[in-house]
């Protein structure tokens, strides 16, 4: 059975992902920097749970979802444990302030970028950003997203397109190289002001395909 690590679970966008993989069957493992907090929240959706460099050793593919100003340290932390595995950076460099979320500078370009230079040997794929937390977290609410994913080798990206397209109500689509994930990234910032604005959870639907 596949095994994927979500590091940063405790927060709501990891939880959230990994209730609806857990649901689909997938073994999920949930990574946290207190790994007394993961096994807490893992407890919450039927999952295990462990510290990040733990979880990032146990799973055959890890989901990083931390806040930005943690993700460098994050992916130093588990760079030898993620080498020759598929990294799927769904991280949103983003700040607030009193008018609204705004995209951070990257000095790599984009976190999936920082990502890869961080970590050399992982395979790493832009994915998951623009998904609702509250909508995922709500189980028995039916999703309509399609999730952009990016990345450099097209095998991993065809596999985390799959593993996008195990939920119910979404679907994985091919968004280009991950020279292209900051605008990605970025358009979250959009999103949350279309959100405040309509009282909604937007996400993204991109049409004329099959």
């Amino acid at each position: 059975m596949t095994t994927i690590a979500v590091l940063g679970g405790t927060g709501p966008q990891g939880k959230g992902l990994a209730a609806r993989w857990a649901q689909t069957g997938l073994d999920v493992v949930l990574g946290s920097r207190d790994p007394a907090r993961a096994q807490a929240a893992a407890e919450e959706i039927g999952v295990r749970g462990a510290g990040n460099l733990d979880a990032a050793t146990q799973g055959d593919l890890v989901l990083v979802a931390v806040p930005y100003a943690g993700h460098a340290d994050t992916i130093t932390e588990v760079a030898s444990a993620v080498a020759g595995k598929i990294l799927i950076d769904c991280v949103n460099p983003l700040g607030f302030d009193k008018q609204g979320a705004f995209p951070i500078a990257v000095p790599e370009g984009s976190a999936a970028q920082q990502a890869a230079a961080l970590a050399p040997q992982a395979r790493v794929v832009a994915a998951f950003h623009h998904v609702s937390a509250v909508l995922l977290a709500d189980l028995d609410h039916d999703l309509d997203i399609d999730i952009l994913v990016l990345g450099e080798d097209r095998e991993a990206t065809d596999e985390v397109i799959a593993l996008a397209d195990r939920v119910p109500g979404m679907r994985g689509v091919y968004a280009g190289r991950l020279r292209n994930a900051a605008q990605v990234e970025s358009l979250t910032a959009n999103l949350i002001s279309i959100n405040r604005r309509y009282k909604v959870h937007a996400g993204i639907r991109v049409t004329d395909l099959p």
